[in-house]
């Protein structure tokens, strides 16, 4: 498999672009594309579309393709992978039934192949990613290779988007599975936030809204923790504090852990509603504010992947999520850098709203404030 990427900020530069790459004989059978809503993703659809492309593709809060993070463009890996290797799909979400689309999905792809693996895009920032992995799990078994994160709006918090070839939908799942037989596909979920105090038990909770902690609103738990000193509606930045800087970690007994920022505040009773499922008597850790170890945590998590199950890659597909920049900042560039060097090959990527992937030692689940990167390489 030869690789390459490109990015531009607008049509026109992404066309020139192809064209370049296009001279030396190049010709990529499959284009995964991370686009800012900003740019017009229908006419790159077409111009990708008209070459005989197969596309994945996901809106975003910020692109790249090598360490300097972008807004508002595209960011595309271009793959001449064997197109009997893989398959794309793309079914949307009717009636909140994420489980049943992506059992739909895998059933489809283990009739290709006997062990497929799955790179995923969804859109609609209330579909469920666990229950999307479920599906996958169920048909595909529990060791499946499966990784991916949701799209993003800019950080508009609206509308997000996946699309392929001529389709494109706000409550979507868009796959390619790839042939495993044919292609290697690994990857790791890894976040770096380091956390802080003991354990404390989740007292009462339903799905993804976190009442109380150790029987005090979770909220005031958080606040204590964090020294936020005004964790009141009136503080516009509250959320951002707390999601960024202050997220649960959701102690596993098997793996690394998970976290779960809060995202949404009801006032009513100084509950929080997270990003995934925190279930009534599990355990969770408070955060520090994240520090230069939480991008080496990262770039050390994917080298060692490299040291002990992935020699070589041919490409690199990464979903980080928004919330790293959040509190990073400039400071981002540094880990990006960091796992760019890990294989050095063409590399593409976006901050995503959710990470989707296996955490170190551990089972798929959904993420957030975390870096899932995947590396593939045709046999």
């Amino acid at each position: 498999m030869k690789a390459k990427s490109i990015k531009g900020k607008s049509t026109a530069e992404i066309k020139v672009a192809l064209e370049e790459i296009r001279a030396d004989g190049f010709e990529p059978t499959l284009a995964i594309c991370f686009i800012s809503k900003s740019q017009d993703r229908q006419a790159i659809n077409e111009l990708l579309d008209k070459e005989g492309i197969t596309i994945f593709g996901c809106t975003t809060n910020g692109e790249f393709i090598d360490e300097n993070p972008e807004k508002a463009s595209s960011a595309i890996l271009l793959l001449d992978i064997n197109k009997n290797h893989f398959q794309i799909y793309f079914e949307e979400f009717q009636e909140n039934k994420y489980r049943q689309v992506a059992k739909s999905i895998a059933q489809n792809a283990k009739s290709h192949f006997s062990v497929p693996a799955f790179i995923i895009g969804i859109s609609n920032a209330a579909a469920d990613g666990e229950e999307v992995l479920r599906g996958i799990e169920e048909i595909a078994g529990p060791e499946v290779n499966a990784f991916g994160g949701a799209a993003g709006d800019d950080y508009s918090f609206s509308e997000t988007f996946v699309f392929t070839n001529g389709k494109d939908s706000n409550n979507a799942m868009v796959c390619i599975a790839l042939n495993e037989a044919k292609v290697e596909v690994k990857g790791i979920a890894t976040c770096g936030w380091k956390a802080v105090g003991t354990e404390k038990v989740v007292t009462k909770s339903e799905g993804n809204h976190v009442y109380t902690v150790e029987d005090i609103p979770v909220l005031d738990l958080t606040a204590k923790y964090g020294g936020i000193d005004d964790p009141t509606p009136e503080n516009n930045n509250l959320l951002v504090e707390i999601a960024a800087n202050f997220p649960l970690q959701l102690q596993r007994e098997k793996g690394d852990p998970v976290m779960r920022p809060g995202l949404v505040v009801d006032w009513n009773d100084r509950s929080y509603y997270t990003s995934g499922s925190v279930p009534q008597g599990s355990k969770v850790r408070f955060s520090l504010p994240p520090d230069f170890d939480v991008m080496e945590k990262v770039v050390k998590g994917v080298q060692n992947l490299k040291n002990t199950i992935m020699p070589e890659a041919d490409a690199l597909v990464v979903f980080s999520c928004a919330g790293r920049i959040l509190s990073l900042g400039p400071l981002m560039s540094q880990e990006l850098d960091g796992i760019k060097k890990v294989w050095n090959v063409p590399m593409a990527g976006m901050f995503s709203n959710a990470e989707l992937g296996r955490a170190t030692g551990g089972n798929l689940e959904m993420h957030n404030l975390t870096t899932c990167c995947i590396a593939l390489k045709e046999k």
